[in-house]
């Protein structure tokens, strides 16, 4: 089985990286969520599905709510990426799909539109595996992005996932059916890699 903290305890004592800083979204985030995804409407709706339905300040409140109400009840762990050095809401990286008894779980991501380019995301999604699999104790970590998101790609590709094949017309997005390049890793493979590192 997954270990979940409470969201009070990860809040309290968040992930943090160089330059970033990964707290449970809370329904206070509510408004600077909606700003961010507003802000970046262009940038993100080409790849995200779900962009069109974040149509309004109350939309991405309700979002904020059932974050909250998805990890208190262990079925997602979502988190904001903050700025450590002034705490603006960036993006956000979660785990989706959690399924106890396999120990399995989805990363996705997104970043507003000036935050991106500078490696934050690769920062933040790779503080977010390794919240995985060290605290969750997760045993497989699947993640996919469209075939032709290049950006996404390479974040998945720095953070060592295992290429595992392309799931055909696997979303309906920006008014066309976009493949999707599947990869996983494993907390084995992060074993094998240490071991091959020493």
């Amino acid at each position: 089985m997954l270990t979940i903290p409470a969201r009070s305890t990860v809040r309290s004592s968040p992930v943090e990286s160089n330059r970033i800083i990964l707290s449970p979204i809370d329904p206070a985030d509510g408004p600077e969520l909606w700003t961010a995804v507003d802000n970046s409407r262009w940038h993100l709706e080409r790849w995200l599905p779900w962009v069109p339905f974040n149509n309004s300040a109350e939309a991405s409140q309700r979002y904020a709510e059932a974050c909250a109400q998805d990890w208190d009840a262990g079925r997602a762990v979502r988190m904001a990426i903050r700025s450590k050095k002034d705490r603006e809401l960036l993006g956000v990286v979660g785990l989706d799909s959690v399924v106890h008894l396999h120990r399995s779980c989805e990363l996705g991501y997104w970043l507003k539109r000036e935050a991106c380019g500078n490696g934050l995301m690769t920062e933040a999604a790779k503080a977010c595996v390794g919240f995985a699999f060290d605290t969750l104790a997760a045993h497989r970590i699947r993640c996919a992005a469209a075939t032709e998101n290049y950006a996404s790609l390479r974040v998945i590709m720095r953070l060592g996932f295992r290429f595992e094949g392309i799931a055909r017309q696997a979303e309906y997005v920006g008014g066309r059916w976009v493949d999707h390049a599947v990869f996983s890793q494993l907390t084995t493979d992060r074993s094998s890699e240490e071991a091959e590192a020493s």
